[in-house]
């Protein structure tokens, strides 16, 4: 056998992966040491991380310094830290290879620096001079500041990783690494004032935040920061400039700082500055000053802007303005606790954190995973600031710390402190030495095999196995006392109940039931059974919530109906983590989702298409709208995933059903006004259409293309059950085949967002178009000026008042509206010709529309001083009077209406008559359709529906009656107002 062969053998049982390769790079020491230090050498290589690694930086070394095989004899501390930094980072392995004098910071002692000498260490190293206070460098020695910073972290890197235990001395190498942060930041800001020449006109404090400003800073993390820009003051202490210029130089030193920080060179980079928790986050000024933060905190900010500042100190720069901003907002830090939202609010946001994360990486994620990093510190910084409003004792900005400080002052127990300080440290050590290796911002447990061995070893482990185990192990761990220390442990709602009547027999629960309202208490407790029945954990949570859930869906207009359906949520999402426990422990969330159960089928019909949203109630701006913009956005992304024109818009569907479930949940807690509601659902329908004619348009060459939204869509006006009026108009092009082209582009539009299935269809009517059903699907805008310059019809030009740009390219609708407006505002109003063709037309309408049998007066739309009336009013008012009266020149109902009261086209009243008719009806029709499930114009008939229909839209049990009064009176008086406006001659 070859001595290569050989020794490959015997590298292959101390460890060596690729075995045959390591016996070549041995075979080469051959000539540089004797083989008893070659053997001693490889002793310890065996024992890093990856030995592979280690034993390919150590071959780059000691080619470059053959001197290196007898200094590490003579120094066995040297051979220890060296190889346990070249197993355990490949990214100082390859800074040692191309630096191999950096070898020496290995030697002696590496201890912790304090940070002066840290200070002075990177100054130097930089050639900063001057006021010690206010180092100047020149703006050229950027690099040289990455190379010190490097050296800095080696020398911690080898402490840490050569530590006897490295859970002992992980606050002490977190405080190190935050330490190592303030000089950087100040030896970037010595470089910056070299860049700026008039740096001197201004005092610049740098605020550290964030795990930096608590002193546990990771390997590679953003810094957080905040400035504060002050004048510089002269020898006789006043302002050397005005506040202005002071801020624009201060500026410019932040932004310096902040790229020569971030900046990626060949010397490497450090890491990046995040400046985002300042006022107005990355909208905001990068620096202000100290009376314009103290306005910011003392009227806008919001509660988790001051949760940020709890970890606020001085770091770098003018630190005696640092610090008068931290003794500024600190005060305000201990009382935010106050405000009765913080708590729900500071938990809210626990839980939006761990809902946007990627599926994929959630189950490894270290920081934000659920059990991970992010629950102990927001556990123990809610602790905090509760309980340090009055206990000073709990005033501190590290976890490290306060978790200590909590435990020893009797608000957290000593187990649970002590699980709670072990599982933090070993997820904080995982996260490091994840860091270390390539010295990139991460926080997720390797997948593979390889990377999992290299890692169990970096902490002492032999086996992967024992490094998952443990860390899942710690996950379950903070989980559990995440949900004990950072969520009410007792559901009020369930306290109120009185303990007799939690656990009756099944024939008083029975009876109980029906007393609650319950039309079939037997299924009723079918349903209940099924829910709680058995020792599972979920059964367990099932029983504590049942007695509140039951409560609370007898407020509703259909008990029975909430109770099957959150049988059916509950068993949909009942293995999914936060499902039950949100529910809980989050009793809002509970109440929210018990109402909108027991009040609508047509919001239960779109959560059980995808249950999980049902976590938008748990979020506070789960409901809120989105804009047409984001929800295109978030549609585009999706449909650009499939080829197949079926599955591209059938996602677009899906994103349409979650922002009407979003909508109608909003609509259903009473979050959200009626006008924004309409707006609302016009940007769904306007995301919607606009995305899926890209999907239509596929394969076929077309020049730019508006969609113009028309009638209730184009006034913003949208209920759930309206259809899209539009029209289609074309850019002016030469292409022969665009206006067939567009038309195959429109028809399969139209086919795609109507085709029946699981979610609902989209109706685009285009009977509104020039001649109507009768006309074109398709014109250019030269068509549309030539057809509205010569045969457009009084009915069109009425149609068009509602006209706007509903999707596809904005330049082709805002040219339509262009060639429009004469046409919809005509300059000399309208002839009396046009009027009584108008009210001939109106007439019509009613004879031939209205409901046939029944109470006409019970139709909200048609009927008299319906939806209808109202609107061929404000119609009537904007033909005659648009063209003078820009205010009128709107496509909403409502504020035209506003806006003929200004004018005094209507009076003060009339307008407020119509204004209520139209918002009490528009509210009937989307109550109708929250209830059923399907539209409909007319006020039910049926008594529990017409009930119903009078609780949605807030009136208690058994006032449909005035639900009913009220309408009509509103009905009755708008019709008066038409009579006087609308059909009179004078």
């Amino acid at each position: 056998m070859s001595r290569i062969g050989s020794q490959s053998g015997r590298l292959a049982r101390l460890g060596f992966a690729d075995s045959s390769a390591a016996a070549e790079l041995v075979a080469g020491w051959a000539d540089l040491a004797p083989a008893s230090t070659v053997d001693t050498i490889l002793a310890e290589l065996q024992t890093a991380a990856d030995p592979d690694l280690a034993l390919t930086g150590m071959d780059r070394l000691v080619r470059a310094r053959p001197e290196l095989f007898a200094a590490m004899l003579a120094d066995t501390d040297l051979m220890n830290r060296l190889v346990a930094v070249l197993g355990a980072s490949a990214a100082l392995n390859q800074h040692l290879g191309i630096h191999p004098g950096e070898v020496d910071v290995l030697a002696g002692s590496v201890e912790r620096r304090d940070l002066d000498a840290l200070r002075d260490e990177l100054l130097t190293a930089i050639g900063a001079e001057g006021d010690p206070a206010t180092p100047v460098a020149p703006a050229t020695r950027s690099d040289d500041l990455r190379r010190a910073y490097r050296r800095a972290l080696l020398r911690i890197a080898a402490r840490d990783l050569t530590a006897d235990d490295p859970l002992a001395v992980l606050p002490e190498i977190a405080g190190e690494l935050a330490d190592l942060a303030d000089v950087t930041v100040e030896a970037a800001l010595a470089l910056a004032r070299g860049e700026v020449s008039d740096w001197s006109l201004a005092r610049l404090g740098v605020v550290a935040l964030g795990k930096t400003g608590a002193g546990e800073l990771n390997y590679v993390s953003d810094v957080d920061v905040l400035f504060i820009g002050e004048p510089a003051l002269g020898e006789d202490g006043a302002p050397v400039c005005d506040a202005s210029t002071a801020l624009q130089v201060a500026t410019k030193l932040a932004s310096a700082l902040t790229r020569i920080c971030s900046a990626h060179t060949g010397a490497g980079t450090i890491w990046p500055i995040d400046a985002a928790l300042r006022p107005e986050g990355k909208a905001g000024a990068l620096v202000r000053t100290l009376a314009s933060h103290q306005a910011y905190y003392e009227k806008w900010a919001k509660n988790w802007e001051f949760q940020a500042m709890l970890k606020a100190r001085p770091m770098a720069g003018d630190l005696a303005l640092a610090q008068d901003f931290v003794d500024m907002v600190w005060p305000m830090v201990w009382r935010v606790a106050d405000n009765d939202q913080f708590v729900s609010e500071t938990q809210a946001m626990r839980l939006r954190v761990i809902s946007l994360l990627p599926s994929r990486e959630a189950n490894h994620e270290i920081k934000l995973g659920a059990g991970g990093l992010r629950d102990v510190e927001f556990s123990v910084q809610l602790l905090q600031l509760v309980h340090g409003r009055a206990d000073e004792r709990l005033r501190l900005r590290g976890t490290f710390t306060a978790l200590t400080a909590l435990v020893d002052h009797g608000y957290v127990g000593r187990a649970d402190g002590y699980d709670l300080g072990t599982a933090y440290r070993l997820q904080r050590l995982l996260e490091h030495r994840i860091q270390l290796y390539r010295l990139r911002r991460t926080h997720l447990m390797p997948a593979d095999e390889v990377s999992q061995r290299w890692l169990a070893r970096s902490i002492g482990l032999a086996e992967t196995d024992e490094l998952m185990h443990l860390w899942r192990a710690t996950t379950r761990k903070v989980l559990r006392l995440h949900q004990r220390l950072f969520y009410s442990p007792v559901l009020a709602a369930v306290a109120r109940i009185p303990s007799a009547e939690v656990a009756l027999t099944n024939e008083a629960a029975e009876t109980r039931l029906r007393a609650l309202g319950y039309g079939d208490a037997k299924a009723a407790l079918r349903h209940i059974e099924a829910l709680s029945a058995g020792m599972s954990r979920s059964a367990e949570i099932q029983r504590q919530i049942l007695p509140a859930m039951l409560t609370w869906f007898t407020a509703g207009p259909n008990p029975d109906h909430g109770l099957l359906a959150f049988r059916q949520v509950s068993e949909a999402l009942g293995s999914t983590p936060w499902y039950l426990r949100t529910l809980r422990d989050g009793d809002a969330m509970a109440e929210h989702l018990a109402r909108i159960l027991a009040s609508s089928r047509y919001a239960v019909d779109l959560l059980m298409r995808a249950p999980q949203n049902a976590s938008l109630l748990g979020d506070p701006e789960g409901l809120a709208p989105r804009s047409a913009a984001d929800i295109a956005g978030e549609m585009r992304t999706a449909a650009r995933r499939y080829d197949d024109p079926d599955q591209a818009v059938a996602t677009i569907r899906a994103s349409r059903r979650n922002e009407l479930l979003r909508l109608a949940m909003a609509d259903l807690l009473g979050q959200i006004e009626l006008v924004d509601l309409g707006a609302a659902l016009s940007a769904v329908t306007s995301a919607t259409i606009d995305v899926a004619l890209e999907v239509a348009s596929r394969g076929l060459s077309l020049p730019p293309m508006a969609v113009i939204a028309l009638g209730r869509w184009g006034g913003a006006e949208l209920s759930y059950g309206s259809d899209a009026d539009a029209m289609f108009v074309l850019a002016d092009a030469d292409d022969p085949n665009a206006t067939a082209n567009a038309t195959t582009a429109i028809s399969r539009l139209r086919a795609l967002l109507a085709k029946p299935g699981a979610d609902p269809a989209l109706e685009i009517d285009i009977d509104l178009r020039p001649e109507g059903k009768q006309g074109a699907i398709v014109r250019s805008l030269a068509s549309y000026r030539a057809y509205y310059q010569r045969w457009s019809s009084t009915w069109e030009s009425q149609a068009l008042l509602r006209a706007g740009a509903g999707a596809g390219d904005e330049d082709v609708a805002a040219e339509l509206m262009a060639i429009i407006d004469p046409i919809r505002y005509p300059a000399d109003g309208l002839t009396s010709a046009q009027v009584h063709e108008i009210r001939k037309l109106k007439g019509r309408m009613e004879a031939e529309r209205a409901p046939r049998s029944g109470d006409a007066a019970r139709n909200v739309k048609l009927g008299p001083g319906g939806l209808s009336d109202v609107e061929w009013v404000v119609q009537l008012l904007q033909l005659q009077h648009g063209a003078g009266l820009r205010g009128l020149r709107t496509t909403s109902t409502l504020w035209a209406l506003e806006e003929a009261a200004i004018s005094e086209l209507l009076t003060a009243e009339d307008a407020q008559v119509l204004t209520q008719a139209w918002t009490m009806s528009s509210r009937i029709r989307n109550a109708v359709m929250l209830l059923r499930g399907r539209a409909g114009d007319n006020l039910p008939t049926d008594v529990r529906d017409l009930s119903a229909v009078a609780q949605i839209l807030g009136y208690a049990k058994g006032e449909s009656s005035l639900m009913v009064e009220e309408q009509r009176r509103r009905a009755r008086l708008a019709r008066q107002v038409m009579d006087r406006v609308f059909w009179s001659e004078d």
